[in-house]
C-alpha cells in the first residue's frame, strides 16, 4: 500500500489530531513528505484538516454553522466554555475588516482545556482578539455531532448571538 493512503488509515483511526512531525516519524520519511502527501491525498478528495494541534480526518457527519456574535472581550472565557460544554468545537473567528476584507483565525477549542490555554495565550501574549477590529461582531465556524447538539449550543450562547429578521435566538 502506498505510504499516502497509509497515512490516510491512520488519520482516518486517530481520535485525536496528528502532528506532521509524528507522522513522518512514523513512516520514516521528512516533514516535508507528509506535507506533500496531504497535499496530493486533499488533491484526491480527502477532508483532511490541518489544526493547531495537527492533521484530522474529517469524517463528515457532523453538523457546522456560522453564526453572528457579540461581546466584550471579557465575555470571551464564557462564550467559548458555552460552546464546549455543551459538546461543540469552535473552529475558527472570522471578522470584516474595512480595508482587508474578511479576516479569519483558527481557534480550534472543543474542549475546556483547550478554551483554558486559549485564553490564557491571549492574555499573556497581550495579543488583541481578532473581534476587537469590528467592535465585538464576529463570526465562529462551531462544530456539533448532530442537530440536536447544536440547538444546545445555540441555546446556551443566546446571550451573545446576533439574529436576523428578529429570528429566536434559540432556533
Amino acid at each position: 500500500m502506498e505510504r499516502k493512503y497509509q497515512i490516510l488509515e491512520v488519520l482516518k483511526k486517530s481520535k485525536t489530531p496528528i502532528k506532521g512531525k509524528d507522522l513522518s516519524e512514523m513512516f520514516n520519511v521528512s516533514r516535508q513528505m507528509i506535507v506533500s502527501d496531504i497535499a496530493e491525498l486533499r488533491e484526491e478528495g480527502y477532508k483532511i484538516v490541518s489544526t493547531r494541534d495537527g492533521y484530522v480526518f474529517d469524517h463528515g457527519n457532523t453538523v457546522r454553522r456560522v453564526i453572528a456574535v457579540k461581546h466584550n472581550v471579557s465575555d470571551i472565557y464564557d462564550e467559548l466554555k458555552k460552546i464546549v460544554e455543551n459538546g461543540g468545537k469552535v473552529l475558527d473567528v472570522i471578522v470584516e475588516h474595512p480595508i482587508y476584507g474578511e479576516l479569519t483565525g483558527r481557534i480550534d477549542v472543543g474542549t475546556l482545556d483547550e478554551v483554558e490555554k486559549f485564553v490564557s495565550l491571549l492574555a499573556s501574549t497581550g495579543t488583541k482578539p481578532l473581534s476587537e477590529i469590528s467592535n465585538g461582531i464576529h463570526l465562529h465556524t462551531i462544530e456539533a455531532p448532530d442537530e440536536e447538539t447544536m440547538n444546545k449550543i445555540l441555546k446556551a450562547i443566546r446571550r451573545y448571538r446576533i439574529t436576523k429578521d428578529n429570528e429566536e435566538a434559540t432556533e
